[in-house]
């Protein structure tokens, strides 16, 4: 009786688990479903065609959605090219570098930065970063990337303060917490042994670092980084604060833009008719541009999954 009822739990176990799992592919599809549905007059209207018009006329009732993609891509891009070295500079210091007492209020700070909403951020970089960058900062970039061929074009134009390189650097202080968080943990788990073994060698910390650890925790510190930059790609209210919400093609990294995510939460509560179809398929596309990131990081983890654990 006792080995009918448990196989009975278990069988009923192993049905909800599996009810569980198969709920999130539900919950995916109908948001996709949803999307789509809601964005079929706009669709309709402009077919593909969306995806490159830089116009966005709500009097004139046209739309597109080139810019705020390229200010999303842009920005994130921008993000991850500050958060990345800073998010390792961390972790290595945290794991190998750190005197012992400092190891855990450090992390305990790092982390509390993930925890400050995002509001917090855009009103703390609209109103007190912005001004400083503007006065200070941005007219000394756009000198010393003057003379200089090629870069100038991207470091040009007047110190508005705002604009996609901003929204990049909010951007970036509000995933290093995530990414160096995941590889700190990452980077705890390489058996001591190995580290060891590298010191005796006569290996210096970075040797180790990058011959050892890296090699050891590749699929660890990609996820973290796909982590940082699902963050980036979706977020809304302190790139809102900071891109400058213009509907215009950036001449250069300084120039005022917006995003998926910005466009969405400025219009969608007033938007109606093609309006608001045009929202949603900027929300299908940022659901998709998700999906496809996602996809293709899977793909890199799997490619070096086959050398997982192995150190050279």
């Amino acid at each position: 009786m006792a080995n009918r009822t448990g196989t009975l739990m278990d069988i009923a176990f192993k049905n909800l688990t599996r009810t569980f799992a198969f709920l999130v592919f539900i919950l995916l599809a109908a948001i996709m479903v949803s999307l789509i549905y809601g964005s079929q007059e706009s669709i309709a209207k402009y077919g593909l065609s969306f995806l490159w018009t830089n116009e966005w006329n709500p009097v004139e009732d046209q739309y597109g959605a080139l810019v705020p993609i390229v200010g999303t891509l842009l920005s994130s891009i921008i993000a991850l090219v500050i958060a990345v070295p800073i998010s390792f500079g961390i972790a290595m210091f945290l794991t190998e570098l750190s005197p012992t007492w400092l190891r855990r209020p450090l992390g305990t700070a790092i982390e509390m930065l993930a925890a400050i909403p995002s509001i917090i951020y855009g009103m703390w970089g609209l109103f007190v970063f912005v001004p400083l960058f503007q006065e200070f900062i941005q007219p000394g970039l756009i000198s010393f990337f003057e003379p200089i061929p090629v870069l100038n074009q991207f470091f040009a134009g007047p110190p508005f303060g705002i604009g996609v390189f901003t929204a990049g650097l909010v951007l970036s202080i509000m995933i290093i917490p995530f990414i160096a968080a995941v590889m700190r943990d990452v980077f705890e788990l390489v058996p001591p042994l190995l580290k060891e073994s590298a010191y005796g060698l006569g290996g210096t910390t970075w040797e180790v670092v990058w011959k050892v650890v890296l090699p050891f925790t590749k699929n660890g510190v990609v996820g973290g980084i796909m982590l940082g930059l699902g963050r980036a790609l979706g977020e809304t209210m302190a790139i809102t604060f900071v891109i400058g919400n213009s509907y215009n093609l950036p001449s250069s990294i300084f120039s005022p833009s917006n995003s998926i995510a910005s466009a969405l939460a400025n219009e969608f509560n007033e938007a109606g008719g093609m309006q608001k179809s045009a929202l949603l398929e900027l929300g299908l596309i940022l659901f998709l541009i998700t999906t496809v990131v996602l996809a293709l990081s899977k793909m890199m983890l799997l490619r070096l999954g086959k050398n997982e654990g192995t150190a050279h």
